[in-house]
């Protein structure tokens, strides 16, 4: 996991703890080894710019 950011095995473990969740080490590494390819896949769309007057999404409130 030396190329996984600190931020994702931090999240891991307060997620694990707050779910009551018991996870091996294989299984905590491939989780953060996932979120650090979704993190790349995401890079370029966030990336993209917006023109500064593009309407943007409603938010649901309940």
């Amino acid at each position: 996991m030396s190329n996984v950011p600190s931020d994702y095995i931090a999240y891991l473990a307060q997620m694990t703890q707050i779910l009551d969740i018991e996870l091996d080490d294989a299984r905590r590494a491939e989780l953060a080894i996932q979120f650090n390819r979704i993190a790349a896949m995401a890079e370029p769309l966030m990336a993209f710019p917006l023109d500064d007057r593009l309407e943007i999404a409603g938010v649901y409130k309940a």
